[in-house]
This record gives C-alpha cells, structure tokens and sequence, in this order.
C-alpha cells in the first residue's frame, strides 16, 4: 500500500529551519561568577561615587573593600590552589598587585583591576554554559514520540530513544522523522535544511534516505528504521561539537600565554630585592620599600591594559555595527584566521528561492509575463516555497493573479487547478529533457538541461503545462546576498587565497553561486561531520580557519574551526552560541570588517605591549641602579597604564570600520 495525498490546501507547515527548540538557556545570575562579579562592580561604582562626591574616606573605603572582596576571593582561592599545584599565575599576582596598590593608597586602581578580573571570569563562565544549554537543546530537534507500525498492521506510539534498527515507523503529514531510515512506502517532500542545509524541501520516495529531526511534508511515509537513534545525524552533530569544544586548543589572550614566566619572575625579583640590600646591611625599612616600589612598577597592570582596551574597543565597535563578538579572546583569534571558509545557504544566499528566468516554449501564445501569471495562478493556494516565490515574482512585476479552482498538490509532482476554465498543472515535465532525479516540487536541475541558459544553470526548474500541453518553464535559484560577491573578494584579499565553500546542497547549485561570487574551491553535498572534517584537514595543513555559517548542520564546522561567525537573523541556537561572532542583522560584508578590526586591535595590542614593557624597564632600572622615590614610581606606573588604555581606545572611533570591499 502507498500513502499518497492529493488534498486541497493543507495547513503551512512549520519550516524546519524556523521551528525553535525549547529553550534551555542558563540564567546569567544563576551562575556563581555573574553574581560575584556583579556585587563587585556595584561596590565599586558606589565607592567611586563616594570618592569622587568627597564623602569620608572611611565610607568609599568600605565599599572598596567590597569590591575586593566579591571579585577577587575566587581568583585569589584559584591562585592559592596553583601554588599548592607549585605553578603561580596571573590571577596571584593581580590580586597582590591589587593589595599593594591598595597598601600605598592606590585603593581605586586596585579595586578596578579587581574589577576587570572579575567581570572577564563571569563572561567566560557564561559562555561555557551557553554553548553547553545549546548542545543539549539540539537534542529537543528530534520528536519526543514516534508512530511504530507492528507486523499486523497495528500501531504504537512509543518513544523515540526506544526506537530499534528494523523498526517501522508511519510518519504522517506535518510530524517531525523521528529516526534515521529509509522509505519504503508513501511520497512526500521533507525540509531537512537541519541536517544538510538545502533551502527547499526534498523529494522522498520508496528506496530515499531520511533524517531524524527533519519536517515531513503533505505527504505520508513508511519508513524503516536504519540507526539506531543514538548514532543519528543530529545525535553525532551534538557528539561532534562536544567533542571539537574539548580538543580544541586553549585559547589565551597574548599576555597569559607568558603568564607563568612574567609571574614566577616578579615574585623572585621581589623578592631579591628585598633580600639583596638587606643582606649588606641596609635597613629593614629602605629594604620593604624599595621592593613594595619594584613590585609595584613591575607589575602587570599596564600590560594587562595593554591587551584589554584595544581588543574591547573593538568589540563596542562591532557592537554598534551589528556584530557580536563574544569576548577578548574571540577577538583576538579573529584577527590571526588566513583562510576562509563559508557555508552556502543562509550565508552567501538568503536561504529563499526566487524567480531568475521565465521562458514560454514556442508556439505557447504566452508571453513572460502571462506565463508567470498562468504559473502564480495555479501555484498561488500552495504552501510550498517554490509556489510561494512564484506568486511573490508575479506580483513584484504587478501581475494579475486569477482566481484558481479543483486545486491539488501531489507530493513530488507538483499542483494542478483550473484557471480561467483551463487545467493547468506546474511540475515536472515528463516529457522535458530528463534532469537529475527527484528534485524538490517535482522539479528537475537546469545544470543537466543542454537548453538552459547562464541564469539557469543550478537552478531549480519546473514547467508549466496547459491543457496537458507544456507552454514554458520557470527557473528558480536560492536568492544570492547582494554583498556575497564583495564579501568574497574582501576575504581573499585580507587572507591571500579565496575562500573555500562548503554545503550540503547539490553541486549544480553549489557551482552556480560560487561562479557568482568568485570561489574556486567547492564542495558539495556535503553532511554536517564532512564539512567539520574538511575544516579540520585544511587546519591540518597548517593554515587558521575562519568559517561562517548559520544553521545547526554548520555547528560542528564553528566548532572545529579556529575562528566562526554565524549570521545572527535565521542561524539556530546551536550555530549562535558555538561561534565565536555573530552577525545580527545579517549583512555579510561585515565578516571581512570585523576580522580587519580584529587585525587593527592586534596591531595596537602590540604597540601597548612595547609602551608598557619601555615603562617598566625604565622603572625598574632606575629603583635597582638608583634610587626611584615611591611617589614618582607609582606616578610612572599609573601614567603607563593611562596612556596605553587611551591608546587602545583609538579603536572606537568611526572610521577604524571599514565595511567588506574588495579594494
């Protein structure tokens, strides 16, 4: 028996693509760091606002000591625990730095730093939990339920994880796969852009593979179960993020990669100092200040603000541009990426179909614009993409649509109606030039039509019938982003090679929009756990990945790579937390500008890095070989960090956003 439907008007179905997950986000102040952070930063604004307002100065130093105490015991209890491990970090030292700061009465630039710290250890914890709420949250793609099918033709709703390889499952109309298989009864179109990112829906029929967590369409299905559904696609894309977020690298701003070192050096250079003179004899008391002033000017506090203002002065910039970068970190790894690599729907192209050519057959009697007024007609009752781009087309060229009747959809062949008193049918031609088989809406690919022109190759073509006659054929593509082919141009120019581009849809259509955009190296057809394995063999040979994608099937891809950016407008929960950027409204020349800012705060970083390391050499010199006075040592000190913080700051400024051109 086949299930077959031939209906009027279905409901519109929900897309897979927009169909949201439950949400299973963690709360910011549920974790323990955002709340200590917090009271940190409160404390500390209330005493800076004591201080600046001349109140006692009991009353702004007990709310310092607030603010030392809720953001620094976690660091300070993280540091302790290193040293009893006989390893000696930054977040020690910040936090001694912080003290002796305030010992010699620099409360608020201690408390600051304590600040900083803080709040750069709750960003971190909140984007661990967020990444991990969304790889649990991919899990709720997959229906809870399936519909088993027993030997005698009686069925059972069981739960989907309790699904076994052999199974028989009926998927009805508008219900979620709920398992990896193949069909073996029934025609239906399924919208998996989840799993490969293919803009339309897919013809399913006998003998075609289907996914768990994908949208069946008006049609019915018998479907055998063929994995189990702990080996799914959507169960590996989850395995595969959680696996890439495991391996990859640690990541380090600059200055914490020599954390170690420079911490170890300060403590046992204090150290000597301290010792030293008091071994020759020198008073106790010269001997504590002349270290407390050596541990004060070698501190790390302009170094630290060396690499922070320019990286999050990049960050507010993007920000007012419409790109969320997710942390200092994130930044930074932007700017070192020097190869490319894009997803194509959704990213290069909007993800929506549109109208590219209308071309009425010989000896029709119909124009172009009657011909796609004929199509709309019959097309305009559908719920389908195609149907729906179809009508949009006739009526940006305002086009008369008539009144259709006895519409029909029929899974894999398309629509029929009766239009001003003529049947007419919109689908696959069974007597066109054979395409590939089983395109989406009955369609068949232009790439293998001998007759298609340049618009149509790649595309997705169906033909009109009237009177059981053929009058025409539309030609369809996924509509390209108006930017994609300067955003192309702008990455091979900052990378030195063009981008490479990596999708799950057919290579005809692949070819088409890397033609339009400039690519060279394409690959197509791609599963999700291929396009994550063809990042990591290019980062095998040595090279840094920037890879950009929106949709869950891209999330194993952000994770591999060494940098991701995900459009923000359509991209799934899983792809937006994985990456390290977001772009939130969508425009795709703002991939090349962030990465140019991100490259712009790495150049100033260094330049920090050179005006703090001249000060503290100078400094420290000086109170070794001479005699530095405390006051001038901390006034030194201070200036360096002001002036490297106001350096950093140059980089939220208008004009450090150029926009992706190709030069």
């Amino acid at each position: 028996m086949v299930w077959r439907v031939s209906a009027t008007l279905a409901p519109r179905q929900t897309s897979a693509r927009t169909q949201p997950a439950p949400r299973r986000r963690t709360r910011v102040l549920a974790l323990p760091e955002a709340r200590w952070a917090l009271a940190a930063l409160a404390a500390f604004l209330l005493g800076l606002a004591l201080d600046l307002g001349g109140a006692p100065a009991w009353a702004h130093g007990v709310a310092y000591a607030v603010a030392y105490v809720t953001g620094g015991w976690e660091p300070a209890l993280e540091g302790l625990r290193a040293l009893r491990e006989k390893t000696l970090d930054v977040d020690l030292l910040m936090i001694v730095a912080a003290l002796g700061a305030a010992a010699i009465g620099q409360v608020l630039d201690g408390a600051l730093l304590i600040v900083i710290f803080a709040t750069s250890g709750a960003l971190e914890a909140l984007a661990t939990a967020r990444t991990a709420d969304s790889v649990r949250g991919l899990l709720d793609l997959a229906p809870a339920t399936a519909t088993r099918i027993h030997a005698d033709g009686t069925e059972e709703t069981v739960p989907a994880a309790g699904l076994a390889v052999g199974d028989t499952l009926l998927i009805r109309p508008g219900e979620l796969i709920g398992a990896d298989g193949t069909v073996l009864d029934g025609t239906s179109e399924a919208d998996q852009a989840t799993i490969t990112g293919e803009p339309l829906p897919v013809v399913k029929r006998p003998g075609d593979e289907v996914f768990a967590g994908t949208l069946n369409g008006t049609g019915a299905l018998r479907v055998r179960v063929d994995r189990d559904p702990a080996d799914s696609v959507i169960a590996r894309i989850v395995t595969l993020v959680e696996e890439a977020s495991r391996t990859k690298a640690p990541t380090q701003l600059f200055i914490e990669k020599v954390e170690q070192r420079y911490a170890v050096g300060v403590v046992a250079a204090t150290l000597a100092v301290f010792a030293v003179p008091l071994a020759f004899g020198a008073g106790l008391t010269d001997a504590l200040l002349r270290a407390m002033t050596f541990m004060i000017v070698a501190s790390p506090c302009a170094v630290v603000l060396a690499t922070m203002p320019p990286l999050l002065s990049a960050i507010a910039n993007a920000g007012r541009h419409g790109v969320l970068v997710k942390s200092a970190v994130a930044m930074e790894r932007l700017g070192e990426t020097d190869t490319a690599a894009l997803d194509k729907t959704g990213t290069l192209t909007e993800g929506a179909p549109e109208v590219t050519a209308v071309r009425p057959l010989p000896g029709s009697g119909l124009d172009e614009e009657r011909l796609l007024a004929l199509a709309a007609a019959a097309e305009h009752p559908s719920e389908h993409p195609l149907a729906r781009a179809i009508v949009a087309a006739a009526r940006e060229r305002g086009l008369p649509i008539a009144t259709a009747e006895k519409f029909t959809a029929t899974p894999g062949e398309g629509v029929s109606a009766v239009v001003d008193g003529r049947p007419v049918t919109v689908g696959r031609a069974r007597d066109a030039v054979p395409g590939p088989p089983r395109e989406p809406h009955g369609a068949q690919a232009a790439g293998a039509r001998p007759d298609a022109g340049p618009r149509e190759r790649g595309a997705t073509v169906v033909t009109v019938h009237r009177d059981g006659v053929p009058v025409g054929t539309l030609a369809l593509t996924d509509r390209l982003r108006p930017d994609a082919a300067a955003t192309t141009a702008a990455l091979t120019a900052l990378t030195g090679t063009p981008p490479v581009l990596l999708t799950g849809d057919n290579r005809h259509t692949a070819a088409r929009v890397a033609e339009a955009t400039g690519l060279t190296d394409v690959r197509a057809e791609l599963l999700p756990e291929d396009k994550a394995g063809a990042v990591h063999d290019i980062q095998r040979t040595g090279r840094k990945v920037l890879f950009v994608g929106d949709g869950v099937n891209d999330a194993p891809a952000l994770a591999a790579a060494h940098s991701g950016i995900a459009m923000g407008r359509a991209g799934s929960d899983l792809a937006l937390e994985t990456a390290d950027a977001v772009v939130v409204r969508d425009e795709l020349a703002a991939v090349p500008a962030v990465v140019r800012l991100s490259r712009a705060a790495r150049r100033l970083v260094v330049q920090n890095l050179v005006i703090a390391g001249t000060f503290i050499t100078v400094l420290v010199v000086w109170d070794l070989a001479g005699h530095l006075p405390l006051p001038l040592g901390v006034a030194g000190h201070e200036g360096s960090t002001v002036l490297v913080g106001l350096n950093g700051l140059r980089l939220l400024r208008e004009s450090a956003w150029r926009p992706g051109r190709s030069g």
